[in-house]
């Protein structure tokens, strides 16, 4: 994936297994829980391309949120606040290698960040 391209989507569900079931027989969607991440299934869609997770719905998680891949979160933040975005999680670490954080634009839309190392094979 490249700077600007959209990663992932969390959809907030109130009941995890429920959600995996729906989608899972709607779209095809597979539905895998890693460890570590207990309680947060990832989806893939058939495309093998796009994917996200299901996530439990809290106060101010009540839409679905994209995720977009950047070089760098903190000049991404910072070319967002400059123009009038405000930051509601700054950069925070998913793994060694992977982090993301969450802003909200001037229109009041939530919009995730990720930022991850990717191992090339030499």
């Amino acid at each position: 994936m490249a700077h600007g391209d959209i990663t992932h989507v969390d959809i907030p569900v109130a009941d995890t297994r429920r959600a995996q079931e729906f989608y899972g027989r709607l779209f095809g969607w597979k539905m895998t829980e890693y460890p570590g991440f207990e309680g947060y299934p990832m989806w893939q869609a058939p495309n093998e391309i796009s994917g996200g997770g299901l996530a439990p719905r809290s106060e101010g998680f009540t839409q679905p949120r994209s995720y977009v891949e950047v070089d760098s979160i903190e000049e991404t933040l910072a070319a967002a606040k400059e123009q009038g975005a405000r930051v509601v999680m700054e950069r925070q670490p998913i793994s060694e290698t992977s982090w993301w954080a969450i802003f909200e634009d001037p229109d009041g839309n939530v919009i995730g960040l990720y930022e991850g190392v990717t191992d090339t094979p030499d």
